[in-house]
């Protein structure tokens, strides 16, 4: 996918990008091939493959999720090289977005990466999930919390719930099929305040691969002993 066929997928779905806006993808794939040469960002490094399974996969989410109308403030928990949440924010401007990952080398290329895009309304955090979660600064505090990331929905559910604020919700970013990890989360989902809401399931374009958005609500208060402590959620999943 390159980035006419980008700008085009994205058009046919409501999603109109300036130039500006196209500009700051090319940056962010610049940015992303030269820091990828002195950290661990990604495997997915060819242009055409970035503007598709990174950018377009990231921007998916704003298919099913109303971040045009209002200041929506999004949390992206363990973000990577920043994916979903700047893709989301390059093309909804709009968004409100606090990154926690714990990595210190990631987060100082996304303290970079948005320097250079030019980006406001972005905080970056270097934490566990685990302990950003118990935070009362940012605990509850989030319309939507956001991963996409290879850990199991049960695991996802931990870190994630205790910061979406009730009424808020959870979307998890999943590449294959979440029927067991659905059955198998279950338990976690219900004990830590949330209710599933649906599981969108879609394919990329260009026989890209499958992907599903899992839409967890936050039905309650999560209880104050979630999330546990650093690597637990891990170690012992609910």
């Amino acid at each position: 996918m390159n980035p006419e066929q980008f700008t085009q997928a994205l058009a046919e779905k409501g999603i109109l990008l300036n130039e500006t806006q196209l500009e700051q993808y090319a940056t962010y794939l610049r940015l992303l091939r030269e820091w990828n040469e002195k950290i661990n960002l990604t495997a997915i490094t060819e242009p055409d493959e970035v503007y598709l399974k990174h950018f377009y996969d990231s921007i998916s989410l704003g298919f099913h999720m109303d971040f045009a109308q209002e200041e929506v403030t999004l949390c992206d928990v363990g973000a990577g090289a920043g994916f979903p949440s700047i893709p989301l924010k390059i093309a909804f401007p709009k968004l409100q977005v606090t990154i926690v990952d714990s990595l210190n080398k990631r987060i100082t290329f996304l303290e970079t990466l948005v320097a250079e895009l030019g980006l406001t309304g972005v905080s970056c955090f270097h934490d566990r999930a685990e302990t950003f979660g118990q935070n009362k600064k940012f605990r509850a505090q989030f319309d939507v919390v956001t991963a996409r990331a290879v850990a199991r929905l049960s695991v996802l559910s931990e870190l994630c719930l205790p910061l979406a604020k009730k009424g808020g919700t959870f979307v998890a970013m999943k590449a294959a099929s979440t029927e067991e990890e659905l059955r198998d989360a279950e338990r976690a989902i219900a004990t830590l305040g949330g209710k599933l809401e649906e599981d969108i399931f879609f394919e990329l374009p260009n026989g890209a691969g499958e992907r599903h958005i899992v839409k967890i609500k936050k039905t309650k208060e999560t209880p104050k002993t979630y999330p546990r402590k650093a690597g637990t959620p891990n170690k012992n999943p609910l």
